[in-house]
């Protein structure tokens, strides 16, 4: 896509977002001096090896322009890209632990404002304590070149830094027809028992002009205002868009008189984004602003003349060592101003195939999965599948009568390719897997529609499946899918605290006959149902990592956020001398302990069975609660109290939080 944004880069200089980017001289080298935003004259006298960054968006850009491997700690909040779930987690963004970031002996700490507590441990220390500014498109940019002198990796910072203002002029010149009257005007909703937004100087309306919307003028700077309904009302958004924490205050608020009352609400178009996106300036920056800009605009974006011309712009291979495969590559191909990432698998000769989006075929060339990236999905609702898969068919080079295709919203960058053989069988699982949108818990979810997540498999072997078989094997793949979905704990998408998801609600297989010794049976029995099993589960485990950032050795801080569990709002007012800020902070900085991570991820594994009726008796789980509170108390609790949660938890999390929060509460009032 990068090298497709080009194209037509020139053309930001009119959007006056261009900040002037130096060339590195090729005889660079350190030392680097400058001064950050605190102030601090900072001299950087060879590249860091040991980083912890505090703040995510920093940690993006570090891992975008390729230094991520100097990055040995960072919060529960830094969640993009996935390789950042494997650094050392030092707490979350507001209240990280000096102990733990100690333990890792950085040599530069990246920190914000509100980290005062960290700066004040580590002032006249050797680390490097660096606070960067990130409140416009110009910070981000000079962020991102003295980032690339830091780590010693301009080159990528000035590639990352173009790519960024490639992605605003594309979004920009498919705005450029939009007239003045036909503009939307666009808030972003903030809050929890207000209604709040960005003030006017914030880079959030920012993004918001730069994806062709007006957003309010309340006359109030700062990172977040309150709205009152007067204004709101005054303002009459015809698009609100959010991350997911700001539900609350939609549910809560925008059904009442007044509020309710805007084009925005009347109409539906009430959209949400991932908090990696909305809240924070990064890498994505120019993929969000697009993203907006579609959802937006929708039919007014006219794709009958696009920006960049349907094509095919390059493919790289993918080894899949069967002797009938003649070829297996990804394509990428703009198609409606957008890249589309297809895997396309070519036989040497006519195969069957079972496809459980289109049935049983015969005489196909080819098997595919097509990633539609999600500026198009809306599009795609409106023209249909059909419609949708003849334009790509169509670009490249395709027909359908012998091209079978699946269909998916995980980036076919994180591909996951398996094999597995055992004497002279060899299967492959060609896999895509996103959970974070759609996961669902088949016989208790309802079923209605959900944005693409998607878990698509390709399987093929080196032996002639019969009907039966190929039917089978779409049998032994679902186990293995749920398996590995279990094995990892993803969360169904719309009941995360009680349910593990069991797929997603547009999983989709392609099973080929393949080539070779005949072969009936692909069940669980068989040996070629064990090859199938054991490629289908290593390979959705693997994309889940990849697209979403899933490892089944997460924190207790993500396996919390994927029941849509926030430490910070979980307690409610208490009479216990704590505040809630302090409740929050005090669990957190328990949880970065092991013992008690470990005791709520207990509690969450005795959740799901006692969910289930596989336990009734939950006594002995109390007994450990009271010892729990004993222990964090330093001594007996007195008093046990039951608080107040924003929002109902199931018994088992609740006996466990209870647990902590009392013995948080007995020591406070002990004054430790």
């Amino acid at each position: 896509m990068k090298y497709l944004y080009r194209l037509s880069a020139a053309v930001v200089v009119a959007l006056h977002i261009f900040f002037f980017f130096g060339t590195p001289s090729p005889a660079f080298s350190y030392p680097v001096r400058f001064k950050d935003n605190d102030q601090r004259t900072i001299t950087i006298d060879r590249r860091p090896e040991r980083v912890v960054s505090l703040v995510p968006s920093v940690t993006e850009l570090i891992f975008a322009i390729k230094a991520g491997d100097t990055v040995q700690g960072v919060t529960h909040h830094d969640t993009w890209p996935s390789e950042a779930a494997l650094k050392s987690c030092v707490g979350g963004f507001f209240s990280p632990s000096v102990t733990q970031i100690r333990s890792l002996n950085p040599d530069i700490i990246f920190v914000s404002e509100l980290h005062r507590d960290v700066i004040k441990a580590f002032d006249h220390q050797p680390v490097r304590l660096i606070r960067l500014r990130l409140d416009s498109l110009s910070d981000l940019y000079e962020t991102i070149g003295l980032l690339g002198q830091i780590f010693h990796e301009e080159e990528n910072a000035s590639e990352l830094a173009a790519d960024i203002k490639a992605s605003l002029n594309h979004t920009a010149q498919k705005t450029a027809s939009i007239g003045p009257s036909e503009q939307k005007r666009v808030i972003r909703l903030m809050g929890r028992d207000q209604v709040m937004t960005p003030g006017d100087d914030s880079f959030q309306n920012q993004l918001i002009r730069l994806a062709g919307g007006i957003p309010p003028k309340l006359g109030r700077p700062g990172k977040i205002v309150p709205v009152t309904k007067a204004e709101w009302m005054a303002f009459n958004p015809q698009v609100i868009y959010g991350c997911g924490g700001d539900r609350r205050v939609a549910e809560k608020i925008l059904s009442q008189p007044g509020w309710k009352d805007v084009e925005a609400v009347k109409n539906g178009k009430i959209f949400y984004y991932p908090c990696e996106l909305t809240c924070r300036l990064s890498s994505r920056t120019g993929y969000f602003v697009s993203c907006l800009s579609s959802r937006i605009y929708g039919d007014l974006l006219d794709v009958s003349e696009p920006v960049i011309p349907d094509g095919v712009a390059g493919s790289r291979p993918v080894s899949v060592e069967l002797t009938y495969v003649q070829s297996a590559e990804i394509i990428d191909s703009p198609l409606f101003d957008f890249v589309h990432k297809t895997l396309l698998v070519r036989f040497d000769k006519p195969m069957a195939v079972v496809s459980t989006l289109e049935g049983f075929r015969e005489n196909i060339r080819c098997v595919g999965n097509s990633y539609s990236p999600p500026q198009c999905w809306g599009l795609y609702h409106r023209i249909g599948l059909a419609e949708s898969r003849k334009r790509l068919l169509d670009v490249i080079g395709r027909g359908g009568e012998d091209t079978t295709l699946l269909f998916t919203g995980a980036d076919m960058d994180n591909l996951s390719v398996q094999k597995q053989s055992f004497k002279e069988m060899t299967v492959y699982a060609l896999v895509t897997a996103g959970v974070k949108s759609n996961a669902v818990r088949m016989s208790q979810d309802t079923g209605a529609y959900y944005e693409p997540g998607t878990i698509n498999m390709i399987l093929m072997s080196d032996m002639k499946l019969s009907p039966r078989a190929m039917n089978r094997a779409i049998i032994s793949a679902t186990e293995a899918k749920t398996a590995a979905l279990w094995d990892m704990d993803i969360r169904s998408s719309a009941t995360p605290l009680v349910n593990p998801a069991t797929g997603t609600g547009t999983d989709n297989i392609i099973v080929v006959q393949g080539d070779g010794l005949p072969i009936d049976n692909a069940g669980g029995h068989s040996k070629m149902g064990e090859l199938i099993a054991k490629a289908v589960y290593a390979g959705v485990r693997e994309a889940v990592f990849k697209q979403n950032g899933i490892t089944p050795k997460r924190t207790i801080f993500q396996r919390l956020r994927d029941r849509h569990v926030s430490l910070f709002g979980l307690v409610g007012d208490c009479e216990c001398g704590m505040k809630k800020s302090e409740m929050a902070s005090g669990l957190e900085q328990l949880l970065l302990d092991p013992k008690y991570a470990g005791f709520i991820e207990v509690a969450l594994a005795i959740s799901d069975a006692y969910e289930r009726g596989l336990t009734s008796d939950l006594s002995a789980f109390q007994s450990w609660c009271d010892r729990i509170a004993h222990e964090v108390a330093g001594g007996p609790v007195e008093h046990q109290q039951q608080f107040s949660f924003s929002e109902p938890l199931p018994r088992v999390p609740e006996m466990a939080f209870e647990a902590l929060l009392n013995g948080m509460a007995a020591r406070a009032g002990k004054g430790d």
